[in-house]
């Protein structure tokens, strides 16, 4: 029932009107250049969630931004919805559209006119069409180069969007991009790897703003799900030259594949048992090198099995010839190297060999997509990883965390588990050696304990946390484990004196950096770092400031404190060495936010922030919940505070685990973006106090604010902002609706759903 109430909910459905159906479903043979459809132009959840990554990029000062999306997938339509936000905030907001073709052209344009309920907005530029406004304009990268682009303002456009990006190698692009300097430059492309050695990320200092995830995209039916097999294929790579952050020597590595035929048998039966019948199958062989794919196309066809190969030099009507011939069945495997540009996009392809160790993230999740694309008569994708013995150092958890999400240990309960979480009608397996393999893996290929961790720390040099974590594939988490943290590390690693400050604090304060690491909106990144660094009197702060300094020390502090929280920030001050570690993790924690939040009070003193995490006793000290330091204990997920009219609701959606009854498993979930379900304490009834407060609240003058976690071993709760009531049924509990204030961002909308918590 709480999952047909959460899909009743969503903006699939509106209700049933006869006329209007018909008019919306009426056929037309005239191209609508300039109609607008009735309907409002919205974002499924994964659109709206790569928006929100494009907007955290810019409030952190990045202007060229790349937006990648398998074709089909909305790309336009979000560059639409993105300009349509931007308007708000730039005066005038001019645009120049490029694509290089005119279909595209004309269909971004009713797009744009779509989003924006004008349809008179935008200009054509391209063939015969000229503009004559110069405001907004969708030009063919032809036209643009024909009229000169050196005569064009460099400042004249506001904001430029690309489409199809990865065609910015050639001259005329290249031209224009040099040319212009708009306030918002946003690519789009589908294929930010290719085969020339062009790299589309370096036009955005090496990043990509917003990837649409694998699952999201399979999820929506935009991409064909697929049945991953590891299968364990008995080579043996540990003596094989390794180097990390380029993987293992492509020469010797070819020497071993290709001195096996024994090991194309068995990769020869392995597709026969998964795929059956060979002669119907379109399958890509991923290699690691010329001479491998070579190779394999010559025992493939030894077999009788044709197949072909073809890589970045192949000449190119040799390559479109295999092309054809893949998709036409008469070669049945296309062996490659590397080769991800557009020409080998072939969507019939329904098996995708991985032949070659791949730790990149990125190469593991271009290799997997190339199988992904919808094809009339596909209803999967196979796919067939061959894991051999590997060194130490080789990073399984990179590609399978890219693809999975989640933090090692969720990735390796979900191995061991059997990978139970993926979209309806797509498979993983490992076979019981490779299972070994990949775990083993997980475990040992970083530094898995402190002493490791410090000889690693040693051997990179005594460089910054985030240097650290960046040159050595840690995290966060595997620094601050247990009740050490960076310092101790340093310390162990003889970059700082022996023996630690010998005050009553320091193991203290030591210990509870790592309670920090949630923290995840600027404004309060920047009042703990300015805090520790200054010398100001707390009686001179504002009372925001103040409250972020008691937020501060009850977390710093844990059982016992100093009477005032003047003296408790000069003894944290005091500890010169935990201050300058705090200020090195705000640095590193500014970089991993991934949500815009908008502040609790803009003009009030409570700094909480809506859509970031807090513990519970954060948000205590933030409502000025006690007159100690260290704020009574809340045990419950409610709480009253009568000084401030303010009835605080936490509560946790997945209640699988934990000590929870059945009967109370799933009574809280989102039904919608703007909606909560949840259910107050067995014992309340609408008589009572409480009751009447829940459902009178506005009327009373008090005001509901929601924080929520998916889990009960989450220590930090999300903020859902203020609340008001909608409507209720029963009581003792009371299910109660609440209608936010603002609407949940698409990932945690998909998280908290009823859906996702069943």
């Amino acid at each position: 029932a709480a999952v047909f109430e959460t899909y009743w909910a969503s903006g699939d459905f509106e209700p049933f009107d006869a006329d209007q159906f018909r008019e919306r479903t009426a056929r037309s043979d005239d191209r609508p250049v300039s109609a607008i459809p009735p309907t409002e132009l919205s974002l499924r959840p994964f659109q709206e969630r790569m928006l929100e990554r494009i907007a955290v990029a810019r409030a952190h000062g990045h202007h060229r931004n790349l937006l990648v999306a398998a074709t089909g997938t909305g790309k336009t339509v979000m560059a639409a919805v993105d300009y349509r936000n931007l308007r708000r905030t730039l005066p005038r907001a001019r645009l120049l559209f490029v694509a290089h073709r005119r279909e595209i052209l004309e269909q971004s344009l009713l797009t744009f006119r779509h989003a924006l309920h004008d349809a008179s907005f935008g200009e054509l530029w391209v063939g015969s069409d000229r503009p004559t406004d110069f405001e907004h304009v969708f030009a063919s990268v032809q036209s643009l180069t024909a009229s000169g682009v050196d005569a064009i303002d460099p400042t004249h456009f506001d904001i430029v969007v690309i489409d199809e990006f990865h065609h910015a190698a050639a001259p005329t692009y290249r031209a224009l991009l040099e040319r212009l300097r708009p306030v918002e430059l946003l690519g789009l492309t589908a294929t930010p790897e290719r085969s020339d050695g062009f790299a589309v990320q370096d036009f955005f200092d090496g990043r990509i703003a917003a990837e649409l995830r694998v699952w999201d995209a399979i999820d929506q039916q935009y991409l064909a799900p697929f049945a991953y097999y590891g299968v364990h294929d008995g080579l043996d790579l540990r003596d094989v030259p390794f180097k990390r952050g380029t993987g293992y020597d492509v020469a010797a590595l070819t020497n071993v594949y290709t001195a096996d035929h024994v090991w194309v048998g068995q990769v020869i039966e392995q597709v026969r048992q998964r795929v059956g019948d060979l002669s119907g199958m379109r399958a890509l062989g991923f290699c690691v090198s010329v001479g491998h794919a070579r190779f394999m196309s010559d025992e493939f066809n030894r077999r009788g099995i044709a197949a072909a190969a073809v890589w970045g030099e192949t000449p190119g009507d040799e390559r479109d010839r295999a092309l054809r011939d893949l998709r036409n069945g008469n070669v049945a495997i296309l062996f490659t190297v590397d080769l991800f540009n557009e020409g080998v996009d072939v969507p019939s392809v329904d098996t995708i060999l991985m032949l070659r160790p791949t730790e990149s993230a990125t190469l593991f999740l271009q290799q997997l997509g190339r199988g992904l694309r919808k094809a009339d008569g596909k209803s999967i994708c196979t796919v067939l990883d061959f894991v051999g013995m590997h060194r130490k150092e080789f990073r399984f958890d990179l590609r399978y965390r890219a693809l999975l999400g989640g933090s090692r240990a969720d990735l390796v309960q979900q191995i061991e588990r059997n990978f139970p979480f993926l979209p309806a009608g797509s498979h993983m397996e490992l076979d019981r050696v490779a299972r070994d393999v990949v775990l083993a893996s997980i475990r040992s290929a970083i530094p898995s304990n402190f002493p490791q961790r410090a000889a690693e720390l040693r051997s990179i040099g005594d460089v910054t946390l985030a240097e650290f974590l960046d040159a050595s594939g840690l995290e966060l988490t595997d620094v601050y484990s247990g009740s050490r943290g960076w310092s101790e590390l340093r310390r162990a690693a003889g970059f700082l004196p022996d023996e630690p400050p010998d005050t009553r604090y320091h193991k203290t304060f030591s210990s509870a950096l790592g309670r920090l690491l949630h923290v995840d909106d600027d404004e309060r990144l920047q009042a703990y770092a300015d805090l520790v660094a200054g010398e100001a009197d707390l009686t001179t702060l504002s009372d925001r400031q103040q409250r972020y300094t008691r937020m501060l020390l009850a977390s710093m502090y844990h059982q016992e404190a100093p009477p005032t929280p003047d003296e408790a920030m000069r003894e944290l001050r005091r500890h010169r060495e935990v201050s300058a570690e705090l200020v090195e993790l705000v640095d590193v924690l500014r970089r991993d936010i991934t949500h815009t939040t908008v502040p609790l009070q803009p003009d009030g003193p409570v700094p909480l922030a809506i859509h970031a995490r807090y513990t519970r006793r954060e948000i205590q000290a933030a409502f000025g919940d006690g007159a100690n330091l260290i704020p009574p204990r809340w045990d419950s997920g409610l709480k009253w505070l009568a000084d401030s009219m303010v009835d605080l609701l936490a509560f946790t959606l997945d209640k699988s685990s934990g000590d929870f009854s059945p009967t109370t498993r799933y009574r809280d979930y989102a039904i919608s973006r703007d909606l909560i379900h949840w259910e107050s304490q067995s014992a309340t009834s609408l008589a009572s106090p409480t009751g009447q407060r829940y459902l009178n609240h506005e009327a009373l003058g008090s005001e509901v604010v929601l924080f929520a976690r998916l889990r009960a071993d989450d220590r930090a709760l999300w903020c859902l902002g203020p609340a008001t009531y909608v409507s209720h049924e029963g009581e003792r509990p009371i299910a109660i609706t609440w209608r936010l204030e603002h609407r949940l961002p698409a990932d945690l909308f998909t998280q908290f759903a009823a859906a996702a918590v069943a």
